[in-house]
């Protein structure tokens, strides 16, 4: 979130922030302005903001292809808090012909979930709220990363997408979840951050643990059936992880929930290999 951008409401107390009408055009934005407090100054969103609950409820306005440029004309927010990399750019750069006052979202950090929690805080006058959840997340991603630090390396293929077979690499958000605990992504240096990959290349670096995140935590209808490769370590000792894709994708203090989860499966691995 920029720091420039959250100055659209400096000169405003925080009782009036607090009414303040918002357009949230990402599920991660939704996410965290609930857990700040501020859900209920959500008058519009896009498709797929569905946590919490009470996101379900809330009036769709786009999605990351399109806006509804007219629907949020006649709504006339206070403020749009716009996805930079996840919203389609050009739909946002009209927006801004019509004077809108937008916030930036780009988190690219792990620690970047703790810094947008401060920001929307400073926008929404709950600072002091957003600064305790955000002081408790960098406490526990910090004991996180303790925790797994100077573990011994093992190898993993992370299937983002099936069709084609999709992985990550460079700065991706769940290469960064990888490298905090303790596994080595063999196509990490790949020049893409969501590389397209062949079969053969994952049979060739041989994973010891393969993750298949799936939405809602459900199996993907469509992802590889790497049981069939026995030849791969990760498929011949039963070491195919599901994750919960809503949470280790999006950028809020849950997704610590499932990186958790994800970091307990590859140490599992870890000490069968050790073995």
């Amino acid at each position: 979130m920029s720091s420039v951008n959250v100055s659209v409401a400096a000169e405003l107390t925080d009782s009036e922030k607090q009414k303040l009408r918002i357009i949230a055009l990402a599920p991660h934005i939704v996410e965290s302005l609930y857990e700040i407090g501020a859900g209920d100054q959500i008058i519009g969103t896009s498709e797929h903001a569905d946590y919490p609950p009470a996101a379900k409820d809330l009036l769709r306005v786009g999605n990351y292809a399109s806006l509804q440029i007219e629907k949020i004309l006649q709504l006339k927010p206070d403020i749009i808090l716009a996805w930079q990399t996840g919203n389609p750019m050009s739909d946002i750069a009209r927006l801004e012909k019509y004077k809108f006052k937008i916030v930036y979202s780009k988190p690219v950090k792990l620690e970047d979930v703790a810094t947008e929690l401060q920001m929307l805080g400073e926008l929404t006058g709950r600072q002091k709220q957003a600064q305790i959840i955000a002081d408790k997340y960098l406490a526990r991603l910090t004991k996180m990363r303790t925790q797994y630090a100077g573990q011994k390396p093992i190898s993993l293929f992370y299937e983002l997408w099936s069709r084609p077979l999709r992985t990550v690499a460079g700065n991706a958000w769940p290469q960064q979840q990888i490298e905090l605990c303790g596994a080595i992504n063999p196509f990490k240096n790949a020049q893409d951050d969501y590389p397209s990959i062949g079969l053969e290349q994952v049979v060739a670096n041989s994973p010891q643990v393969i993750i298949q995140p799936g939405q809602h935590g459900n199996e993907n209808p469509d992802q590889i059936k790497w049981k069939k490769w026995q030849q791969l370590p990760a498929a011949k000792n039963n070491f195919i992880f599901s994750l919960n894709a809503d949470k280790v994708h999006r950028m809020t203090t849950r997704m610590l929930d499932e990186v958790k989860v994800m970091c307990e499966q590859i140490h599992q691995a870890r000490l069968f290999y050790q073995d």
